[in-house]
């Protein structure tokens, strides 16, 4: 009896060990035959208008992009977590999409905060990441791994002052957010100032939880001679400065905005207030109103028309940039003809010529973002809408 059972145990030790065995080759199979991407978003929180447009963005590409294949018949595996807005989180998941997902190449990082601190992460793991935030410290100096796809807050400063030269104003005052992207325009913009011929002769700094801005603006308003006045910052902040710009009395004196809020929603937020309110944006803004003859025409009215039949909701540049980086890291792929992070990595450097919604990308060694200030227009309120600003007015 004793023999009997101990075989009986023997064989049901066999078939456990077969099922799970054949349970790790269907897991291992099923892993092969899907592509791991990862991404982490501002979803929710302060930054929740850049995050949630560019969440909706890749889900629906991604769900496009399986219905119709996939990428060289492998179905793609989207893993996205939401940081909050919170850099501490967003370094927790770039560790977790490593270590524990193990994908093959990150697409995310909403804001400026977040993708710094995932940086390191995804360097060190050698897995390219295409952020969608707008600092020019993402990809200047190059890391290897690292790019992105919204224009610098040093071209949005070349965009302004671009303009300013062209109104042949010369004395300009600035308000900026005391976050990550506010402080790193502010520093940019101070640096280009000098090759405008624009002298900056008042500064102030707002908070990203600040409510109103009336005392700063008073003292930009008092200091002699500004002729314009330039807000680096994203979020509801300049929306309120905006409002309060028009409350003051100040809407003589023209005020620029950054790309940062780039979106309708600005223009609800800050009202009637916004009218005149000009700022850098991709063309994706004004898609309706580009000549038929813009390369960017056909890319940027189809993601608009897909975006906003799908989500019921206005387009905006943020998931246009999701849109942009989705799109890159699967054509190169596709030129790599494999996922491999390292080759997928040496693809996404040689993007030549690629139209998207925020430009014609074409990157180098040097140069991981690969737009150049042409891919910028000058967008100015009118009416309540976005509207385009001609080179020399």
């Amino acid at each position: 009896m004793a023999h009997y059972t101990h075989v009986l145990r023997s064989v049901a030790v066999g078939a456990t060990a077969l099922a799970l065995s054949s349970f790790s080759l269907m897991h291992t199979a099923l892993a092969a035959s899907t592509i791991k991407l990862g991404s982490v978003l501002s979803i929710t929180g302060p930054a929740s208008f850049l995050g949630d447009p560019e969440d909706k963005t890749l889900k629906m590409y991604v769900d496009k992009l399986n219905a119709a294949g996939g990428v060289d018949g492998k179905k793609i595996e989207l893993v996205v977590y939401d940081d909050g807005g919170d850099a501490n989180k967003a370094r927790t998941f770039a560790t977790r999409l490593v270590e524990d997902d193990k994908v093959v190449a990150m697409i995310g990082g909403s804001t400026t905060g977040t993708t710094m601190a995932m940086i390191p992460v995804f360097e060190e793991a050698q897995i390219p990441f295409i952020s969608f935030a707008g600092a020019v410290e993402i990809i200047d100096p190059v890391r290897k791994y690292v790019f992105k796809t919204p224009h610098t807050d040093k071209m949005a400063c070349e965009k302004i002052f671009e303009n300013i030269k062209a109104r042949k104003f010369t004395k300009v005052a600035m308000i900026s957010g005391t976050d990550g992207f506010g402080s790193s325009m502010r520093a940019q913009c101070l640096k280009v100032a000098p090759a405008y011929g624009v002298s900056i002769v008042a500064e102030e700094t707002y908070g990203p939880r600040d409510s109103d801005m009336t005392a700063q603006l008073t003292k930009i308003k008092a200091a002699p001679g500004v002729e314009a006045v330039v807000n680096p910052g994203f979020g509801q902040g300049p929306a309120i400065v905006t409002r309060n710009y028009a409350q003051l009395g100040m809407s003589s004196t023209p005020l620029y905005q950054s790309h940062g809020v780039a979106s309708k929603s600005f223009i609800e937020l800050a009202g009637p207030a916004a009218e005149g309110v000009r700022l850098p944006a991709a063309a994706l803004l004004v898609a309706d109103k580009l000549p038929d003859n813009d390369p960017q025409k056909k890319v940027v009215t189809e993601y608009k028309k897909t975006y906003e039949d799908t989500t019921k909701q206005p387009v905006s540049t943020f998931g246009g940039h999701a849109y942009d980086g989705l799109t890159i890291l699967v054509e190169a792929m596709q030129r790599a003809n494999s996922t491999d992070p390292k080759k997928v990595r040496d693809e996404i450097e040689k993007t030549k010529g690629f139209v998207g919604t925020g430009g014609i990308v074409t990157m180098s060694p040097t140069d991981h973002l690969g737009l150049d200030l042409s891919a910028f227009k000058m967008l100015e309120v009118k009416n309540g809408d976005w509207t385009l600003v001609q080179p020399a007015s």
